[in-house]
């Protein structure tokens, strides 16, 4: 390389150095961070609501704790309000041969299961913290039936359904969240 061309890319670098810093130059004043912007934020608008049909030989329905100490009228009024649309869920997926798998929290017991949406003696039971993947045989179960396509309904939308319904795309799964089939203490959890 001549001394030239060391010059050249340099007079080149400073000039792209120069415009750059000027492009930030022009770009309006923001606060340092989104606290201070908070007010200001917008949610954006709801997502579409689609309807889905699902192949019942692939699918699999999972009941994400359901339980009397996380699903009441005091933590979360809204999963108790849902339970009458679980129990329809339920037995639709169950007259369709779909396959259902349970979860329930670290310190539960099957037991502790809401009678109305309990399992039926052969419906597996995981148990785990929020990712219901986690330390769990969910995935070979899934893979044992050749499942396909998950139906992710629970309590605790900001928790077990969250991280359960992410572990399963990242797995591969095709993952459908009916929006009547999860809550939370909170609906800016939901």
């Amino acid at each position: 390389m001549t001394k030239h061309h060391d010059v050249s890319v340099l007079r080149a670098a400073i000039v792209v150095a120069t415009l750059a810093a000027g492009s930030l130059a022009a770009l309006p004043a923001r606060a340092g961070n989104i606290i201070d912007d908070w007010a200001s934020v917008k949610a954006p608008p709801p997502p579409a609501l689609k309807e889905v049909t699902v192949d019942p030989s692939t699918t699999a329905l999972l009941m994400l704790d359901f339980l009397h100490s996380n699903c009441n009228d005091q933590r979360r009024p809204r999963c108790v309000a849902s339970l009458p649309t679980m129990k329809k869920l339920l037995g639709e997926a169950r007259a369709a041969g779909v396959p259902v798998v349970y979860s329930i929290t670290s310190s539960a017991k099957p037991e502790d299961i809401w009678a109305d949406v309990a399992p039926k003696d052969g419906e597996p039971i995981v148990q785990a913290s929020v990712d219901k993947f986690d330390k769990t045989d969910l995935a070979k179960i899934l893979a044992d039936k050749g499942i396909k396509t998950v139906i992710t309904v629970g309590t605790a939308a900001q928790g077990a359904i969250l991280y359960t319904a992410s572990a399963a795309a990242l797995r591969g799964f095709n993952v459908i969240v009916p929006v009547d089939g999860l809550s939370a203490e909170d609906t800016y959890f939901e």
